[in-house]
């Protein structure tokens, strides 16, 4: 039994941050339904990998949900919409507030037809500001944050092609969803939960901002090298493999002196502190460079290991495919799905609990695939679904 059992959301998500967090929801056992037009979402087409043209974004992000499509434009799909949300308990979107209103999904307009609901919105920028009605993507957070002017080469910002902003949304507008629902058991109240790509990204990179306020300085962009520690790099080794390490703190730093051959190092005063070291970095990086020149991956990973020093491996994708530890603990699920050529890797729920685990019950769906069965759980029956179809509300 699943801790969100009987808990029904109504996901209006695209893309990503609206969606994964409606997926961690039913992991955990609700009944989620995505609305998606016709035509299906455009989300769904983005970075084909099937032969029906599904996108691996989408097969990850829509996991355990029921498809309906819905033209909720007309009068009968505006019925329609009603109807879901007079039956569920949270729904979730992702789009501008004006957007939201034209949709009749902004919070008034879904208390006015079921007054304990809890709407769940990501935007790009928060309700309430300037920016409210822009529409962007995830790296539009990653830019406007800060960060994106703090990482890559010191010639070229470089925005990381991994979605953090989308995804640290999804996650953050997760726990304010569940804390949502806490205060209704409590109080009977339902609310609204916002959550947005350039706060989330802010959150994620706050130090830097603290770090300018306060000393009034920004430090260089330095390619893989560390922010505020070193020796911390990439290294490559003798096979063309890369090993990352981060050496942080006086005690680290003495067992990796000692690793070196160089125990004059620790008391040299260029290294006192993890600021000094940073300072002089590129000393500390120049001798694990040439440490690394000579070994392979697999003989430079065991001495830092066997000296406790924090490092990995640099995985390709087809690494982390083959990894005996993502296979150990399940990290990744295989799910069939229609048109893909075996079972597809699906990371699993994102955290684990010992008495109500999240779990992968079925794949994506396909668009449309529920749409019967769920107009069937509002009361329409074969004929009025015929007829729904007839008309294109369907």
């Amino acid at each position: 039994m699943g801790v969100l059992d009987g808990v029904k959301v109504l996901d209006y998500g695209r893309f990503i941050a609206a969606p994964w967090c409606s997926a961690i929801l039913a992991d955990m056992g609700a009944d989620v339904v995505r609305v998606e037009k016709r035509e299906g979402g455009e989300d769904r087409w983005v970075q084909s990998v099937t032969a029906g043209g599904e996108g691996g974004t989408f097969l990850q992000c829509n996991r355990n949900k029921r498809s309906l499509t819905l033209n909720s434009t007309t009068a009968a799909g505006a019925e329609i919409t009603r109807k879901l949300v007079a039956q569920a308990d949270i729904v979730v979107a992702n789009m501008p507030a004006a957007g939201m209103r034209a949709s009749g999904l902004d919070y008034d307009s879904l208390r006015a037809i079921k007054p304990d609901i809890i709407l769940a919105s990501a935007t790009a920028y928060g309700d309430g500001g300037p920016y409210s009605d822009r529409i962007g993507f995830d790296g539009a957070g990653q830019v406007m944050s800060g960060a994106t002017y703090r990482q890559g080469l010191p010639d070229m910002p470089i925005r990381t092609v991994v979605p953090y902003a989308d995804f640290g949304t999804a996650l953050t507008l997760t726990i304010g969803v569940m804390m949502a629902l806490f205060h209704r058991d409590r109080t009977g109240a339902g609310q609204h939960v916002e959550g947005a790509l350039l706060p989330t990204a802010m959150m994620l990179s706050n130090a830097f901002l603290i770090e300018r306020d306060l000393l009034g300085t920004d430090k260089p962009r330095m390619g893989n090298q560390g922010a505020s520690v070193a020796p911390c790099d990439l290294y490559r080794t003798a096979d063309g493999g890369w090993v990352l390490l981060q050496v942080a703190g006086r005690p680290m730093f003495t067992r990796w002196c000692r690793l070196m051959g160089r125990d004059d190092l620790v008391d040299d005063p260029r290294f006192a502190d993890d600021d000094l070291r940073w300072r002089n970095g590129d000393v500390l990086n120049d001798l694990m460079t040439r440490w690394c020149a000579d070994k392979t991956k697999a003989e430079v990973l065991a001495l830092l290991e066997a000296a406790k020093l924090p490092a990995a491996p640099m995985h390709t994708t087809q690494d982390v495919l083959e990894d005996p530890h993502v296979a150990a603990m399940g990290y990744l699920q295989r799910v069939d799905f229609p048109g893909a050529p075996h079972p597809v890797p699906i990371t699993d729920t994102p955290f684990r609990m010992s008495a109500t685990p999240g779990t992968i019950r079925r794949r994506a769906p396909l668009l449309g695939e529920h749409t019967d069965e769920i107009l069937g759980d509002l009361g329409y029956d074969a004929d009025a679904i015929a007829r729904l179809r007839a008309e294109q509300i369907v």
